[in-house]
């Protein structure tokens, strides 16, 4: 696979699929989307690229021209890798500074902060 990052309908698709914890076609997913839902061609193309990228393998269901698409790579495999990218190149690799970041521009509640903490210190 290669280390390309998903566009945000690209991450739409996978998040869908990821959510359903099995193999789905592009009717499937199409059913899953919120109003206004795209073009089934829309999704379709969507997803033969994320087939090409080797994010998804798709197996060919009965007889017919119908697929059923299975992610290869797990959700937090791919949050991981895309953290650790973010971390590198935005942050010069550092996780201080990371999570500095977060905690300066995502308003952590006490609360939060208090839990992390307590996550760390373990």
């Amino acid at each position: 696979m290669r280390n390309e990052t998903l566009t945000k309908a690209e991450m739409t698709i996978m998040n869908l699929i990821w959510d359903q914890h099995k193999g789905l076609s592009v009717a499937e997913v199409l059913e899953q989307y919120k109003e206004p839902k795209p073009a089934y061609t829309t999704v379709a193309t969507f997803m033969k690229i994320l087939e090409k990228k080797g994010y998804l393998k798709a197996e060919k269901t009965g007889s017919g021209r119908s697929y059923t698409f299975f992610p290869l790579i797990s959700k937090e495999t791919y949050s991981r890798r895309t953290i650790r990218e973010v971390k590198k190149t935005l942050f010069a690799g550092s996780a201080k500074s990371l999570l500095n970041f977060f905690v300066r521009e995502e308003n952590i509640s006490e609360e939060d902060l208090k839990e992390l903490l307590d996550m760390i210190k373990r």
